[in-house]
């Protein structure tokens, strides 16, 4: 069973998935927000999935973010159609920049390092990643 990450933004939604023994996280898409349900609807039709994991936009100072309003509606919308799968939230502060840093350390042509669905799914897999070392930890 996989768990699956999800990087929230109101135009794009980076994902990533964990192989069957939920130990590597590795970019799956970025999908429009709009039509995330009917992606994740379809995955589901394909692939057993145990948890999502939503990263949480946090300041600095640990406070919410002005997405984060957003992010609780799409994790409510989650609930709702997926009522029987477990969602956990990730801090995913930082994770935009370490996904832009590693990005740019992969020498990638800047035209490709400036796509932002790539920088949804790989904060996406940082967020993935960031869950699986914490559950890890406390094992």
């Amino acid at each position: 069973m996989r768990i699956l990450a999800f990087d929230y933004g109101t135009k794009r939604v980076g994902l990533a998935v964990t192989d069957p023994l939920q130990l590597i996280a590795t970019a799956l898409d970025t999908v429009h927000a709009k039509d995330v349900l009917e992606y994740v609807k379809a995955y589901l039709d394909r692939e057993t999935v145990s948890m999502f994991v939503v990263g949480e936009p946090r300041r600095l100072d640990g406070t919410e973010s002005e997405s984060a309003q957003h992010v609780r509606g799409f994790i409510r919308t989650l609930r709702r159609t997926f009522p029987a799968i477990p969602i956990e939230t990730v801090d995913e502060r930082f994770t935009s920049k370490m996904a832009s840093a590693s990005i740019a350390q992969s020498g990638m042509t800047k035209k490709k390092r400036q796509d932002k669905s790539l920088i949804d799914r790989v904060s996406a897999v940082l967020i993935l990643q960031s869950y699986l070392d914490s559950r890890d930890f406390q094992r």
